[in-house]
């Protein structure tokens, strides 16, 4: 689940030297790109540039592991999710700002939820220059997710070359310990993240064993609990 940052808005028209049917043209015109713009066009408008798997990544995802990665689509929402048989993890989830606040991202959650696995995602750190991480946060706390504390997560952008730390939020139905939700986060690595990415991006990602670590002696400061 990674969940994110990269532009907040589709357009910004500038509104100095314009005047008044300009910038409705321009309203207009915001609508209809927002409206036309497909289901990954979406997701990159939002997501940081690192995080992002390119277009081609995501169609080999969906048509050579359609058995576990999946697209779920709507008109405000777009969420890509890969569902192993103990534990799914959300890979992307969008929803569009106009459809925030009417309870669709609970609802989208509550139909994972309702496979009774474990659901594990990726979120960035806060940042306080950025309201966008802290409501993040402040959602998936609202839907009983919890910080996994004990697990190291880092890995290099093929896109920047620059090393991105992440953390990891899981909603555990029975409990799971964030020993086992370490293990379903390497499986996921190994499966979907890097699935073919020398072929994709001519470059492979690091090992699993570079990205991820699990001690159980030191944790991080729990993300969610200064979130009110």
């Amino acid at each position: 689940m990674r969940l994110n940052l990269k532009h907040r808005g589709l357009l910004i028209a500038k509104l100095h030297d314009c005047d008044c049917d300009s910038f409705s043209y321009n309203k207009t015109e915001k609508k209809k790109r927002s409206r036309s713009m497909n289901w990954y066009e979406k997701l990159n408008e939002y997501f940081p540039v690192e995080e992002m798997k390119s277009k081609r990544h995501m169609d080999i995802l969906l048509n050579e592991k359609g058995d576990v990665y999946y697209k779920d689509e709507g008109p405000h929402h777009v969420m890509m999710y890969a569902e192993f048989k103990s534990f799914i993890f959300i890979d992307y989830l969008w929803v569009s700002t106009k459809s925030r606040g009417q309870g669709l991202g609970h609802q989208l959650i509550e139909k994972l939820k309702s496979n009774h696995k474990p659901i594990i995602l990726e979120v960035e750190p806060i940042d306080y220059e950025d309201t966008d991480t802290s409501k993040r946060l402040r959602f998936y706390k609202r839907e009983k997710f919890t910080h996994a504390q004990s697990i190291d997560y880092s890995r290099k952008s093929l896109a920047t070359n620059e090393q991105t730390t992440l953390e990891i939020l899981y909603w555990a139905p029975s409990e799971e310990s964030e020993d086992m939700i370490y293990n379903q986060m390497k499986k996921m690595y190994e499966s979907i993240h890097t699935y073919k990415d020398k072929e994709v991006y001519g470059k492979s990602y690091q090992p699993v064993d570079e990205v991820l670590a699990f001690n159980e002696e030191y944790t991080t400061e729990d993300l969610l609990e200064s979130i009110k």
